[in-house]
């Protein structure tokens, strides 16, 4: 018999259905507790439409460097995934480079935009 595991995510919207406070848990995974989290980017893939659906949400409370972080840490987390997946070094490499790039170009056009204000 399969077993099921849950990954419970809740969201709080505001009177515009903005996400005011995202929580997660996941029991089976040894965290019982609500987590707060202020984003959350979830990719599933459908085989049958071969097709990405994706619920990317994130808090008012969540700052751009944050977000920067946030994207820099995915991206160099699928890149380690899709090694797993694939065991393409190469690729897995190139994503790494890119997301190095992306957190400097993000820094960098935030510090100016800080700079600017």
């Amino acid at each position: 018999m399969a077993r099921k595991s849950n990954i419970n995510v809740q969201v709080e919207l505001d009177e515009e259905r903005m996400p005011e406070k995202i929580e997660w848990n996941a029991p089976d995974g040894g965290v019982d507790g609500q987590q707060e989290a202020k984003a959350i980017l979830l990719s599933l893939w459908d085989g049958q439409d071969k097709s990405a659906l994706r619920i990317d949400l994130w808090t008012k409370k969540m700052m751009v460097d944050e977000m920067n972080d946030f994207f820099y840490q995915t991206l160099f987390g699928m890149a380690d995934t899709y090694l797993r997946a694939t065991n393409n070094t190469d690729i897995s490499n190139d994503l790494k480079a890119f997301a190095k790039d992306f957190l400097k170009k993000a820094s960098d056009a935030l510090e100016q935009q800080e700079n600017n204000s």
